[in-house]
């Protein structure tokens, strides 16, 4: 009996209040990475296995965002920050309380397209009149020379975005600062080690890069991405149907 093909027919883009919702992260992040595991995220509900610890990095940004508050109240870097970055904490925390929770955060819609690209920051910088996205990654060793681009140039890029299109001036950059385990002391105190890397960013790459993953919302399933392991653990899988 011949197999049925189940994303035969193209089912409508999911829509929050007449408009695609669009995230840097499971939005243009994943569209990168494959845009196969992006259109069944999106049009069939269908996600990438998550890992054993999905709670522990969240856990951290907000373990972060707190102690960063504290020097933001006293307009002042943190000493991980002091002489790596232009600009100071962006001082008015309840701005950036809104930006960084998920239910408000900030947005950029695209009218020709009915999208809505929303996201949430972990932190911002103020240089002058200049709004600079910095973003807090916890990870289990140093970045390598690359990493940064590789993993979160368009999630940056698109934060960039979301700030210069409600209005706030941006420049062609942004902050990763990461945090990685150095050792363990006494009572579990676990010591880290940080870096900050310095990222370029575009705001035009960030909308083209929108649209094309919007756009490509409105197609057929797209063919299988050979270089994505996601893909190839679900075509072998589906081999034993």
């Amino acid at each position: 009996m011949p197999q049925t093909n189940m994303f035969a027919k193209t089912p409508a883009p999911v829509r929050q209040n007449g408009l695609i919702r669009l995230s840097p992260s499971t939005g243009l992040n994943l569209f990168n990475e494959c845009p196969r595991c992006f259109w069944l995220h999106h049009k069939e509900k269908i996600h990438r296995p998550r890992g054993i610890f999905p709670s522990l990095p969240g856990g951290m940004d907000l373990v972060i965002k707190d102690y960063m508050d504290v020097y933001r109240v006293k307009d002042e870097l943190p000493p991980e920050l002091a002489g790596q970055v232009r600009g100071r904490l962006m001082p008015d925390l309840s701005l950036m309380n809104r930006w960084r929770n998920w239910r408000t955060g900030i947005e950029y819609v695209d009218t020709k397209r009915q999208a809505k690209l929303f996201g949430a920051l972990d932190d911002c910088l103020l240089d002058g009149d200049v709004y600079i996205p910095l973003d807090y990654k916890t990870r289990g060793s140093a970045p390598r020379p690359g990493d940064s681009e590789r993993y979160y140039q368009s999630q940056l890029d698109a934060y960039t975005l979301l700030i210069n299109e409600n209005g706030y001036a941006t420049t062609d950059h942004a902050y990763l600062l990461y945090y990685y385990p150095r050792e363990v002391r006494e009572n579990g105190s676990l010591e880290f080690e940080t870096k900050v890397v310095k990222v370029g960013t575009d705001v035009r790459r960030a909308k083209k890069l929108f649209e094309r993953a919007v756009d490509l919302l409105s197609g057929p399933i797209p063919k299988r991405h050979s270089s994505c392991e996601y893909c190839t653990w679900n075509h072998s899988l589906n081999e034993f149907d």
